[in-house]
């Protein structure tokens, strides 16, 4: 891992060097101010009024700096219009293939002005996790929002950046005008969208799209995903990730996403009727729902140590395996097994490739479409979600082919067969193993770069540059000590980037509030887990409702997942804190969960549909939340290897599932009637431990 100290001195232009912020110095400052309060020299509150008027003073250069330097690049554009216009008037080839390459001059010039605002950004933030580390305290939240919510501040034109999108602007629509569109009466501003952009135009407004936060619904279901970063990509790297990427890849690779999700929601509306079918309880539908899960916990482990090495062969296994599980559910009606029925289902589970999905985005997708190939990620299992019980709803029928039997409980295993057979198909057809590190190594030709001018190395360099995180909150993360302090480390630069090695290893790096947002998440997909499998079971002993009925309910339940999504990630989120709406949303699901009991007779359609939708929606709101606020508090030595934080994650919920399902089915002893209450009174008791652990953790979190 690279010491930040050292990575922005290496990174700095030389003309620009008393510029930038003095990370050094305040370091240092940090330091002083620690022996000072430890020796009472200096009150606390002293300390945070020098220090907020040092950061100040630092933010006060770099942003002045920035605006003179906005002010030349304009003036540069402005003497390169008045020759602009000149050359429209008596067009000359040589000279508008000049002017042409003067206007990226100043594009090339422009992208190192917002290498210059990262690496700022970045310093910024590292000294404020820096000062609250060292004295525990919120400073950081506070100091952002009393600055850039100021109408005065400077630390707006960090974010805002006006002046750059009117660069930006003109450099584009002159470019625009200078290529080859005779007899075009058009600007960019009648054809906003362009099939093609000079690439230094294309590498700014890459740049600036990842300076703006202007897609904090993307960004939230990207969290949501719990798809974690590495601490540092170079810019080679995010290069070998373009080269590599693959579309048609990342599209099976979320195809497996959506048709797991469908697969372990499709036969929730019938479980019960097929164990009934087969001599057994119907609460027995627990163990059938569960039993999926129950691999699952297995699976996730050596499909995440798989993906290390392969991610084409995971999927092809994972593809074999649920094709052959789905097979063996839909024969079991007709060998009348209960144990061919459920080693049908845990052979699906075994086929669980959710750590292989969230491994791919993160390690070949690149970052300028990560985002959006994470909140793909999250889309695609809502999605699946809905469909799974829909596509039930809709299998009403049956009939006979020789000695197979075609129905509303076998069906669901035969489409799922044929879905992962056509799946398993386009796979081998499409699907491409990126390179390796030591695969693009080895096919490198050394003499390419060699070849390079010197004005190009730096061009290529600014640019692949700009394809890094840009925003101070975009998980870019550094080390955080240099040379002059690294007694101060808990753990050398070596230690802090190797991955855990096992569930023992990533449990000690888990600080005290993410082992609490990681009760959260096993609480809710607990209660989740309850509504869903028993509500076959419940509605049709209360209401009588048939398979279509649940499978509609389901599937309404299914549909809200986006929409909630929508609703947090780009308007709740910008109103509350995280920790408001984590907080709130507990409670919510506690009022749902205490409201489905039946404690009146008669227990009515009404009460269970209002207070599973609370409950439900509640639910997801605080699991985009709680994600969220993992993605960003998780140790950095945990976006890597085998036991990664998205594995804990789909451990966590996944054990949650198990104990639900056989909750669930041992609830089923009581009878039918005793059902409902026996299964909601633990839910109701983890959502208070968890609501307590929240308010004990409060202050802690994000």
């Amino acid at each position: 891992m690279v010491a930040f100290g050292k990575y922005l001195q290496r990174k700095q232009i030389e003309e620009w060097r008393g510029y930038y912020i003095n990370y050094k110095m305040m370091k240092k400052k940090v330091k002083q101010y620690a022996e000072q309060i430890q020796g009472g020299s200096q009150h606390p509150r002293h300390v945070l009024k020098d220090f907020s008027r040092m950061l100040d003073t630092q933010i006060e250069k770099t942003v002045l700096f920035m605006l003179e330097q906005q002010g030349l690049l304009a003036g540069r554009l402005a003497t390169l219009r008045e020759t602009h216009d000149a050359v429209l008037e008596q067009p000359d080839i040589s000279k508008i293939v000049e002017l042409r390459e003067s206007y990226r001059d100043v594009g090339r010039d422009l992208l190192q002005l917002l290498v210059f605002v990262e690496l700022n950004a970045i310093g910024l933030r590292k000294i404020l996790k820096k000062f609250d580390k060292r004295f525990g305290y919120r400073f950081a939240d506070y100091y952002v929002k009393t600055r850039a919510d100021h109408p005065y501040s400077q630390l707006q034109q960090v974010f805002k950046h006006v002046g750059v999108g009117a660069v930006v602007g003109a450099i584009s629509r002159n470019l625009h005008e200078l290529q080859e569109h005779e007899g075009s009466f058009y600007s960019i501003y009648d054809q906003p969208v362009l099939p093609l952009q000079d690439p230094v135009v294309e590498a700014i407004k890459t740049a600036v799209d990842k300076l703006t936060n202007s897609t904090s619904f993307l960004n939230f279901l990207a969290q949501h995903a719990l798809i974690m970063q590495d601490d540092l990509q170079t810019p080679s790297e995010d290069t070998v990730d373009e080269r590599t990427y693959h579309f048609n890849s990342l599209l099976l690779n979320l195809g497996n996403t959506f048709l797991y999700m469908v697969n372990t929601y499709i036969i929730v509306p019938t479980a019960d009727d097929y164990s009934m079918s087969l001599g057994a309880a119907a609460t027995v539908c627990g163990v059938v729902i569960g039993s999926m899960a129950v691999a699952q916990v297995f699976s996730s482990v050596y499909f995440s140590a798989w993906s290390n090495k392969s991610y084409f062969k995971p999927l092809v296994f994972s593809s074999i395996a649920l094709f052959i599980g789905n097979l063996m559910y839909a024969l079991a009606y007709d060998a009348n097994s209960i144990f061919l029925l459920l080693l049908g289902r845990l052979c699906c589970g075994l086929g669980s490739a959710r750590a292989v999905n969230r491994r791919y985005i993160s390690d070949c997708v690149p970052l300028r479409i990560r985002m959006q190939a994470s909140a793909g990620f999250v889309s695609a299992s809502a999605l699946g979600m809905a469909c799974g019980p829909a596509l039930a709803g809709l299998l009403q029928i049956k009939f006979k082919i020789y000695k197979l039997t075609f129905n509303q409980s076998t069906l669901p295993g035969w489409v799922m067969a044929v879905a992962w057979l056509f799946y398993l198909v386009w796979l081998c057809i499409s699907f491409k193993e990126p390179l390796r590190d030591t695969e693009e190594q080895e096919g490198s030709n050394p003499n390419e770069t060699t070849s390079m001018t010197d004005r190009e190395e730096n061009s290529t360099a600014v640019e692949e540059g700009l394809r890094k995180p840009l925003l101070i909150t975009s998980g870019l993360k550094l080390e955080d000590e240099d040379e002059e302090d690294c007694d101060e480390s808990e753990e050398s630069a070596e230690d802090s980037r190797r991955p855990a090695n096992s569930f023992g290893d990533a449990y000690r790096l888990l600080t005290p509030s993410v082992k609490v947002q990681l009760l959260i998440y096993f609480m809710l997909k607990y209660a989740m887990e309850i509504l869903l499998s028993e509500s076959s079971v419940v509605t049709s002993y209360y209401f009588g409702w048939t398979t279509s009925s649940v499978a509609i309910f389901l599937a309404c339940l299914g549909l809200t997942v986006l929409p909630i999504n929508i609703l947090v990630g780009s308007y709740i989120s910008n109103m509350f804190e995280d920790r408001q709406i984590l907080l709130t949303s507990e409670i919510i699901v506690f009022i749902g969960i205490l409201f489905s009991f039946n404690l009146f007779v008669p227990y009515t359609v009404p009460q269970y549909v209002i207070s599973g939708l609370v409950m439900f929606v509640a639910a997801e709101v605080l699991e985009g939340v709680n994600l969220s606020l993992l993605s960003r508090v998780m140790s950095s030595r945990l976006s890597k290897g085998t036991y990664n934080g998205g594995l804990l994650s789909t451990e966590a919920g996944t054990l949650a599932r198990v104990v639900a399902d056989a909750t669930i089915t041992l609830g089923g002893y009581l009878g039918r009637n005793h059902l409902l209450n026996a299964t909601l009174l633990p839910s109701l008791v983890i959502c208070i431990g968890s609501i307590v652990a929240t308010c004990c953790t409060y202050n802690s979190l994000y």
